[in-house]
């Protein structure tokens, strides 16, 4: 299956991008006639027939749709700070989306060795994972956030602050406390971690301390195994 995205398609006549019709036409020498599937992000899944084949302007017509195709039972938030080097980041945001994440925030901590991001090369990594991964839900994404903010901010769900510092307070092991189709938020920090001040302050606010195991993690490790162990915890 051809998975093209394309978030503004109203059918039952649709024009891919630019990018799009290249990659459709050029790439994948796809003539009119042949099938191809569009998704607009929101879980709708549209059967489509190409119509006019142009590189610059490939006309599709919609025949069928699937609404909330694959929708996942639970929702899941993970507020990661990025790393120093970007390309672990968006190995992360690569994986994550595959597993299944609802929404990326990326935050500024104390302790963060990276304090800006592209937005639109990271929301470009997202994009190609949920085409290879056959996604019909894209993960929203953020912009860098101030950590203190996220923690601050309203969420109806479990929140879970990931941590490494034993002297503040008891932190649980992940799966053992998390069930399944809740609305979860995970915080996980730099390379430095999290500082005191920034785990006090989640614990005031609702957040919970979890632990992912007695392994050292990089930051994008610990990432993608909090959100493996969500999806876990959801199929069992």
């Amino acid at each position: 299956m051809q998975l093209f995205y394309a978030p503004d398609i109203t059918p039952p006549l649709y024009t891919l991008s630019d990018e799009e019709s290249k990659h459709c036409v050029r790439v994948l020498r796809l003539h009119e006639g042949d099938q191809i599937h569009i998704t607009d992000g929101k879980g709708n899944l549209h059967l489509c027939r190409i119509v006019e084949a142009h590189q610059h302007h490939c006309t599709i017509e919609v025949i069928e749709t699937k609404s909330e195709w694959e929708k996942m039972p639970y929702r899941l938030t993970m507020a990661v700070a990025p790393t120093k080097h970007i390309e672990r980041f968006e190995w992360f945001l690569e994986k994550a989306t595959e597993v299944g994440v609802t929404r990326f925030i990326p935050i500024e901590c104390d302790h963060s060795e990276r304090r800006t991001i592209k937005y639109d090369r990271e929301f470009r990594v997202i994009t190609s994972a949920v085409k290879q991964s056959l996604k019909a839900y894209h993960p929203a994404l953020d912009e860098l956030t101030p950590v203190k903010k996220v923690i601050a901010s309203g969420f109806e769900g479990r929140k879970f602050i990931a941590h490494c510092n034993s002297e503040e307070g008891e932190r649980r092991y992940l799966p053992s406390i998390i069930n399944k189709n809740e609305n979860v938020l995970i915080l996980i920090g730099p390379e430095g971690d999290f500082s005191p001040e920034e785990i006090n302050f989640a614990l005031e606010n609702g957040f919970e301390a979890i632990s992912l195991g007695t392994q050292r993690l990089r930051t994008e490790t610990a990432a993608t195994i909090a959100t493996v162990m969500v999806a876990v915890e959801n199929t069992k």
